[in-house]
């Protein structure tokens, strides 16, 4: 149970660890990460084996989830062209990503941070991302 109106290292360490073990159970090494309510890194960890390239993705895909306050894979439905936030991605030096993997933690109808899951497939990380979120 969250303690404040922001995700603590306790709560980071919960969720990594719940996203952790849904990675393995399907077999696909990858990074986690987690910002607090202001976006900024709390905690990560780089599954053995896991691309060095999805660093950067679960971060940011964290970092754009809560900024947005919505999952990155809404916001790319809303950033596509003709949809009302097209041209999203383009902003924040490039930091936004618009594919599914990340996802906003709420507590009190709050956002209180957020996870962010690179290294598998679109599917495979929606999948270790609501894992991850389920634990919050």
């Amino acid at each position: 149970m969250i303690q404040c109106e922001s995700v603590t290292p306790g709560d980071a360490r919960r969720v990594m660890a719940a996203g952790e073990s849904r990675a393995e159970e399907i077999g696909v090494p990858c990074n986690i990460a987690v910002v607090d309510a202001g976006a900024h890194l709390v905690a990560h960890i780089r599954m053995d084996g896991s691309q060095l390239g999805s660093i950067t993705h679960a971060i940011d895909k964290a970092f754009t989830s809560c900024a947005y306050r919505r999952s990155t894979e809404a916001l790319g439905r809303d950033g596509q062209p003709a949809a009302p936030l097209y041209g999203v991605a383009n902003s924040h030096q490039g930091r936004v990503v618009i594919f599914a993997g990340g996802i906003p933690l709420v507590h009190a109808s709050r956002v209180a941070g957020a996870v962010g899951v690179s290294g598998g497939t679109i599917g495979e990380d929606r999948s270790v991302a609501e894992a991850a979120f389920a634990a919050f």
